[in-house]
């Protein structure tokens, strides 16, 4: 069976949302429907949020050796 994942951007930090706003809440009640959707049809596995690409610890495993590097950056 194939597995997607269904990403909500918002343009500015989440903790700066209006979530009273009508385009908040037209958004969030499309992905409660579509949640519930999935739900019902047992292709639900998980919902979350992220944090903010300032945060991001990137992991890399090769050859069995495994390494972190914190924050969104590309080895150069």
């Amino acid at each position: 069976m194939p597995q997607y994942l269904l990403s909500v951007w918002h343009d500015q930090p989440y903790d700066d949302l209006d979530m009273t706003s009508p385009d908040v809440q037209s958004n969030v009640a499309q992905v409660s429907e579509f949640n519930a959707a999935l739900e019902e049809a047992g292709a639900w596995v998980f919902g979350t949020g992220l944090r903010p690409a300032s945060s991001a610890t990137v992991v890399r495993a090769s050859g069995g050796d495994v390494s972190m590097t914190d924050g969104p950056y590309a080895e150069t």
